[in-house]
């Protein structure tokens, strides 16, 4: 389970994982979920939205682990 878990967190930060804020898809799951938008999450806004949101995503996590074949 952990090791899909990061399967997908490699996947949906491709391109940008060492700066995740600049991923597309998780600047649009963030303004989704937030509602904030995606143009204006940075480093600040990433990491606040992980640090208070952190059980919900790693609820999602799991979740999406187990939707993976």
């Amino acid at each position: 389970m952990l090791w899909r878990t990061l399967q997908f967190l490699w996947t949906a930060s491709r391109g940008h994982r060492l700066a995740p804020w600049r991923s597309p898809y998780l600047r649009w799951r963030i303004e989704t979920y937030w509602g904030i938008e995606a143009g204006s999450i940075g480093p600040r806004e990433f990491w606040r939205f992980v640090r208070e949101h952190r059980g919900e995503l790693w609820r999602f996590l799991r979740w999406a682990a187990q939707m993976r074949p």
